[in-house]
């Protein structure tokens, strides 16, 4: 076995997770699937400067039989047939897996993606996590003595697990030399410690797949599922996905990246952030008609994002398959009755658009949230576990209306910026600390919101936007000079050591990806550079 876990990636407790049989099956898929990988990370570059060139995405003429022709994918299995209430969250914390798990909702979406910090704790403690969940023997105590437990009185979601992105690494694993891929590592080993156990339970290894931009990516995912239910004798079809369309370019490939996955796929998700961030990434030097107003002028109801949503729910109703709303940001404080009150009036509102435009379910990001999207969509499917017949032939949609950003309302603003840069820092520096998921300004935070921080900023500053409300023009200099100022009040907030150890390098960090010349397709990736070379392995995050 060529497989090998780096020295400093040896940690407790990880003996259980990390056997040879497991790594041996990590392995294997690494082995013939990992240099398809690589390729498709190369046509994703390709394809990006065919579109700088020509400004231009259209539905593909290579591909327009898949998209006229009848098929469906496979039927639902039944601990899939009800979403409409889905809470998303990392499955690394045992306290926060433990509490998603008693929400009542109908999925837990266990997140080892934009929700996780990989850490290599984060890595190997959420497989953990979510093996000792389908055992039904989840359990901790805080430092302060308080106990968690899995409620036995009511009924669990069904575990979604989303793994990492194709673009990810995981420098912990190394195979045949080379270092491995952080979704191939999540997936080998949460479907080899959880898959049969699942099975058992009368649920199975279903999985939320994100950032893919190509129905070649689903193929590739495909194929794994093929070989992974082979390889532990499991039945085809026993895996079941759910893509998030949450690129542009995914977007012109609904029906294609379901036929892809038809024996294996449950729907499809609108993932709003990471689709403005892919918008703005794709787009960044097309000019002012691509330039996004303040990320919280960017409502769901611009036309562009309308667009984006009626064709995700008429392609997956027509295709059998279900349709699932996105996160809403805001999230409940229980020490502000006020900001409560509103965060609940704005998800109500959010669910509600959701719902009637034909939505199966949608997420929330805190078990406060599960009744009030339960209770809006109750109120439209009634008893019934979904509105897949719910076809909408009305919906015609363009791909001049899905690139249609300039009718967006909304300004940019130096309130705006500077919001953008604070976002940015703050979870970039809470990122660096193990945590992959946070509360800023009642707005749930993760990485695809904090990508839209940063990519706002590139693209205002290469664009030289002029804010709307100072008037000034975006320059490297005003952006270095707020971004000063807002870390200064960073700062003030957090203790010196913390400052430190995490603020101060994620400035530095954002500071540079902001100001550099050549865009940074993720912001994950320098992060994660700094993420290994600075934490120890068993280090507390």
């Amino acid at each position: 076995m060529t497989i090998q876990i780096t020295r400093e990636a040896r940690i407790d407790g990880a003996d259980d997770i990390l056997t040879p049989e497991a790594l041996a099956f990590v392995e294997e898929l690494h082995r013939r699937f990992d240099p398809r990988r690589r390729e498709l990370l190369d046509a994703r570059r390709e394809r990006r400067d065919e579109i700088a060139r020509t400004g231009r995405i259209d539905f593909l003429p290579s591909t327009a039989r898949v998209r006229q022709s009848e098929w469906q994918v496979a039927p639902a299995p039944p601990a899939l047939l009800d979403r409409r209430v889905e809470i998303t969250g990392p499955a690394a914390p045992p306290k926060m897996a433990i509490n998603a798990l008693n929400s009542q909702a109908q999925v837990w979406l266990a997140d080892l993606e934009d929700a996780s910090s990989p850490t290599w704790e984060n890595v190997v403690g959420g497989v953990k996590n979510l093996r000792d969940a389908a055992r039904g023997i989840l359990s901790y105590t805080s430092p302060a003595g308080k106990p968690y437990a899995l409620r036995t009185d009511v009924h669990r979601p069904t575990v979604v697990t989303r793994p990492r992105g194709w673009h990810l690494p995981e420098r912990h694993v190394i195979v045949d030399g080379e270092e491995g891929s952080g979704a191939l590592v999540d997936f080998g080993l949460h479907f080899f410690h959880t898959a049969r156990q699942l099975i058992a339970n009368g649920h199975g290894p279903y999985y939320y797949l994100p950032k893919m931009e190509s129905h070649l990516e689903a193929r590739l995912w495909n194929d794994i599922f093929v070989h992974a239910q082979n390889a532990l004798g499991i039945p085809q079809g026993t895996v079941r996905a759910t893509v998030l369309i949450e690129t542009i370019l995914a977007a012109f490939e609904m029906d294609e990246i379901l036929y892809e996955l038809r024996d294996h796929a449950s729907g499809l998700n609108a993932g709003r952030w990471d689709y403005l961030f892919s918008m703005i990434k794709v787009f960044r030097d097309q000019g002012e008609a691509f330039v996004l107003p303040d990320r919280a002028d960017v409502a769901m109801t611009a036309p562009f994002m309308r667009a984006y949503t009626e064709l995700l729910v008429q392609t997956c109703h027509r295709r059998g398959a279900f349709a699932m709303g996105g996160m809403a940001a805001f999230v409940p404080n229980r020490n502000d009755l006020e900001a409560t009150k509103a965060a609940f009036e704005k998800v109500r509102a959010d669910k509600t658009r959701e719902a009637n435009d034909g939505f199966d379910g949608s997420w929330v990001a805190h078990p406060d949230l599960v009744p009030i999207c339960r209770e809006v969509f109750d109120g439209v499917l009634g008893d019934r576990p979904n509105q897949l017949d719910r076809q909408r032939p009305e919906v015609s949609v363009t791909a001049d209306d899905l690139l249609d950003v300039a009718s967006a309302p909304g300004n940019v603003t130096e309130v705006g910026l500077r919001s953008n840069l604070s976002v940015a820092v703050t979870y970039t520096a809470v990122w660096l600390s193990g945590n992959g998921a946070v509360a800023i300004n009642n707005l749930m935070e993760d990485a695809a919101t904090a990508e839209i921080s940063r990519s706002q900023v590139w693209q205002q500053l290469h664009n030289r936007v002029q804010l709307a409300d100072s008037g000034e023009r975006v320059t490297a200099e005003l952006v270095e000079r707020l971004l000063t100022e807002e870390v200064d009040k960073l700062r003030a907030s957090v203790d010196a050591d913390t400052f430190a150890a995490y603020y101060a390098p994620a400035s530095r960090l954002v500071k540079a990806i902001c100001l550099d010349e050549e865009y940074v397709d993720f912001l994950t990736l320098p992060a994660y550079d700094h993420l290994t070379a600075t934490v120890p392995a068993g280090a507390a995050t």
